[in-house]
């Protein structure tokens, strides 16, 4: 069965290797990409649309679970890692595919199998797993966003403040809009609370774009960014009191 897939290694030498192996193993797979970190996989991802993303778990940028998360419902996913006995639990588990460091011909074969008989299925769903897996509590770094006719990835520290609509949510950079799926209210649990503040039902805003803070004659509290005035609702006026 043809199909494609991305790498995703930040050691060189792992990622020749698979590159190597599953063209031994598995020759009708193309690869696409083969990435050093995890902001270049979902870069990759994105561009390419795989089938298939083999993603290292400990990479630089984002790890592999990051870059799952982000791109949950794109492509299958197999993870790869070293010996961890809590994460290959939890993927047993959800049975969910996973490679152990060093990859072995026949652990490949196993996987390729499961995978072509699942290629034309909708991709598994992350959510537990991730959620299992969620140790420590990590922040959103990157997103996937559309801009015009394109899919693009920005770095949230760019994002000067997030609205939501009835329709969508938007993500705005120096007055530009760049529209998302996520809506405002898991974004808000995604990202650092010490970087962004919710300041109204469909607004967040990072901290350290806030230019001035300006008061109308009624006294609503308004946040000026460039030439955007954004309202605060009476429920986050707390936030910019002074003692």
């Amino acid at each position: 069965m043809k199909a494609t897939a991305i790498i995703a290694d930040d050691e060189s030498p792992l990622r020749s290797y698979l590159v190597r192996l599953l063209k031994d193993t598995w020759p009708e797979l193309t690869i696409l990409h083969a990435a050093e970190n995890g902001v270049n996989a979902l870069k990759a991802i994105i561009k390419y649309q795989p089938d298939v993303a083999f993603l290292d778990i400990n990479m630089p940028g984002l790890t592999g679970l990051e870059v799952a998360a982000q791109c949950k419902g794109d492509c299958h996913i197999v993870f790869i890692t070293a010996y961890d006995q809590y994460a290959i639990e939890a993927f047993e588990n959800e049975a969910i595919d996973y490679l152990l460091k060093p990859v072995n011909k026949e652990r490949l074969q196993e996987t390729q199998k499961r995978l072509q008989e699942r290629m034309n299925n909708t991709p598994q769903d992350l959510s537990n797993l991730l959620s299992t897996l969620q140790n420590n509590k990590t922040y959103l770094q990157w997103l996937k966003v559309a801009y015009q006719e394109e899919v693009k990835l920005i770095n949230v520290v760019d994002i000067d403040y997030f609205q939501s609509s009835e329709k969508y949510t938007s993500a705005f950079i120096n007055g530009k809009e760049y529209v998302l799926r996520s809506s405002l209210k898991k974004l808000e649990e995604q990202l650092d609370p010490n970087e962004f503040w919710r300041v109204h039902r469909a607004t967040l805003v990072r901290v350290k774009s806030i230019e001035s803070i300006s008061k109308t004659l009624s006294g609503q509290l308004l946040i000026n960014i460039g030439t955007h005035k954004l309202p605060v609702s009476r429920a986050f006026q707390n936030l910019f009191k002074q003692d």
